[in-house]
């Protein structure tokens, strides 16, 4: 990304004629390695073609050839890079970093199965070296990362971006209407181009929003902010009163580095510039970030005592006039590539973007938030907020998910910035009520939606037998059904944890007390000639008990079953018991026993065949009794075994509505 490279690196560069001028009377690569090592990297690159072109090296030219793809990788041209890379292997170019570079420059190209073989070659010459693996696991996530993106939206700012640079929004007004950012367009102050970019240096601008939600042109803030060096990256306090700013000053073979600092409003001027003098002058100190409380304050540094390239800093004091202490490096975020453009979120988030963690390709922006142990979890935006390009300079709304990145994704300039909005979820449910033995739709059911936010709402179902509710997100739902001459039913759906809109589809079953009703969709087995309740019997029989629950002034007979097979004296003794095995355990549950009357049928009354049953097996048909002939009459033993079981069942039958428990 050119615009973060100029901005860190301004400090220690001079402008390319100043260059240029100190080097006319050296040769040709001589002139490039020194525009090269000075930061100038768009003079460099025509500097490196020309001697190119005049050495006759073999081992020069491969390396003139690699210098111009750095070059190209430098100033966020991975495409240039890329085709000099390629050309540098093909030349066998000894250094085996070559292939994370053109790795590197192919994922920046969103060409992930490419640059996961280069990849693959690195990590097998420097196994040591963890960019290989990391390499081949950004690729596979950034494919999936795409093929499952985020629910945020994304859409270019044309107002805001011109044919040059610009990012790094920033809120100057709590209606968020208007809107500071850096660029380097035409209207930039100062005449002089940038030796890195080739581009003016940047100014911060803002643009404002009128009354038909229309930005205007972005203007230039005054002198006291803007100069003929290069000034970004604004960032205001919560009542934006004082802005911290980033300033790279240049002056001839001066070096300045880049500082913060720090201006304050009166009605519509601001103040002139006063830096914070947190390093040297000759140290970068960018990026600011300050929290809430003004007392403490993120940067980027490329310092001593530092992790890797450029880190993020962070400094406090004691009170918002005070002095500011000694910087202190958040090693939990930085790694030995680059961490840059802090945000503080209200919610206490702080935002960055890093190329030196599992991302897409180029600069990624990460999420951070410290736990209660000290340690930070740092998490991935993803597609379609991160892209293989270089994502970065993100702002939020104070209490929506919405605001401003910058990008180098595929616009009509160079950086450019984006809007982004997260659409609220939206949860539906969509159900129907049915009875449980034909399955007929119940119309005129009433159904309530019973929310853990206290919230509840009541509807009817409609001829078709259906209902529908919106739900709300991170909530737990339960759905009560009832009609007249049914038993209640309900069913649940949760919201919780779920990141993505869905719509639920769900059927509530009643039980028409006029009949006999079946425990649950699945029997109470019992072992051979006994009558003890086995565990998998427990679920029916604790829906049972929910059943009993919602349903507090019925009495029931618990009535139980057995197939064909025994006398039928064992079979109606078996049978009671297995009836009363199941109103011990109710009793032993809270159940009141005035409520439960326990009764064995033996073989007597053979199962009839449902049209749930119908379709769970297809060799038996609706309105079938499961009478002796007929299992005899099966062809197979599995079949006539799958009707001795369901023969063996406990069913119950309402026999009471008008149950009331003792006083």
């Amino acid at each position: 990304m050119k615009s973060i490279q100029y901005l860190l690196l301004a400090g220690l560069l001079m402008i390319g004629t100043h260059g240029l001028q100190a080097q006319k009377k050296k040769d040709q690569t001589t002139k490039a390695r020194a525009a090269y090592a000075a930061g100038e990297y768009m003079v460099a690159i025509d500097l490196f073609k020309d001697a190119y072109n005049k050495v006759s090296d073999r081992d020069l030219k491969n390396e003139i050839i690699f210098l111009i793809a750095e070059c190209y990788r430098i100033t966020n041209q991975p495409d240039k890079a890329e085709l000099r890379y390629k050309q540098a292997i093909q030349r066998e170019y000894p250094n085996p970093v070559i292939y994370l570079r053109y790795a590197d420059a192919l994922r920046m190209d969103e060409e992930y199965g490419d640059a996961m073989e280069q990849y693959r070659r690195y990590k097998e010459l420097v196994p040591d070296d963890p960019r290989g693996q990391e390499g081949i696991t950004s690729c596979e996530l950034a494919i999936e990362w795409m093929e499952r993106p985020t629910n945020y939206t994304v859409e270019n700012m044309k107002y805001f971006n011109s044919r040059q640079s610009d990012y790094s929004p920033y809120f100057a007004q709590d209606d968020y209407q208007i809107v500071y950012f850096t660029s380097s367009r035409e209207e930039a102050t100062g005449n002089d181009l940038h030796g890195a970019t080739g581009e003016n240096f940047s100014d911060i601008f803002l643009s404002r929003m009128d009354r038909k939600g229309k930005w205007s042109v972005p203007v230039a803030l005054e002198e006291n902010v803007n100069t003929e060096f290069e000034e970004g990256t604004p960032v205001l306090t919560d009542d934006y009163s004082t802005m911290y700013f980033t300033r790279c000053q240049v002056n001839k073979n001066a070096n300045y580095g880049c500082q913060i600092y720090t201006t304050t409003r009166s009605g519509d001027e601001w103040s002139e510039a006063e830096p914070l003098l947190l390093a040297d002058d000759s140290i970068v100190v960018a990026h600011p970030a300050i929290t809430p409380d003004e007392l403490t304050l993120y940067f980027v540094s490329d310092m001593p005592g530092g992790v890797g390239g450029k880190d993020i800093w962070v400094v406090s004091r004691d009170s918002k006039g005070g002095e500011w202490g000694m910087p202190e490096n958040l090693e939990a975020l930085n790694t030995v590539d680059d961490e840059m453009f802090p945000f503080l979120h209200h919610d206490g988030s702080l935002y960055f973007s890093s190329n030196g963690r599992i991302g897409m390709g180029g600069l990624d922006i990460y999420k951070a938030n410290e736990q209660e142990d000290g340690s930070w979890k740092i998490e991935n935006m993803r597609y379609p907020i991160n892209s293989a390009a270089d994502d970065f300079g993100i702002v939020f709304e104070t209490d929506m998910e919405r605001g401003y990145f910058s990008s180098t994704r595929k616009g009509r300039g160079n950086d450019e910035i984006y809007m982004f909005a997260l659409p609220p979820l939206k949860f539906n449910v969509i159900g129907e009520v049915r009875d449980d033995k034909t399955d007929e739709l119940l119309v005129e059911a009433t159904v309530k939606s019973i929310g853990s936010d206290g919230i509840t709402v009541e509807t009817t179902t409609g001829e078709d037998g259906s209902f529908r509710f919106m739900l709300k997100p991170n909530t737990d739902y339960v759905f009560v059904a009832t009609r007249v001459g049914y038993l209640n039913g309900k069913e649940r759906e949760t919201t919780k944890g779920l990141n993505n809109s869905a719509d639920f589809r769900t059927t509530i079953y009643l039980s028409n007390i006029r009949e006999t009703i079946e425990l649950s969709n699945s029997n109470v087995f019992y072992d051979f000639a006994r009558w003890d309740l086995r565990p998998e019997a427990l679920v029916s029989l604790d829906k049972l008990i929910e059943t009993l629950t919602d349903n507090p002034t019925i009495t029931i007979e618990l009535m139980s079953h057995t197939d064909i097979r025994g006398t039928n004296e064992d079979n109606m003794e078996l049978s009671q018991r297995r009836a009363q095995s199941v109103v011990d355990y109710l009793i032993e549950r809270g159940i009141d026993l005035a409520r439960l009357s326990a009764k064995g049928y033996g073989e007597e009354v053979p199962k009839i065949v449902t049209k749930r049953l119908d379709g769970d097996y297809p060799f038996l048909d609706e309105g079938t009794e499961l009478t002796e002939t007929f299992i005899n009459s099966l062809p197979g033993v599995e079949e006539q075994e799958i009707a001795h079981q369901l023969n063996r069942r406990t069913e119950f039958r309402v026999l009471r509505t008008d149950y009331k428990p003792a006083d």
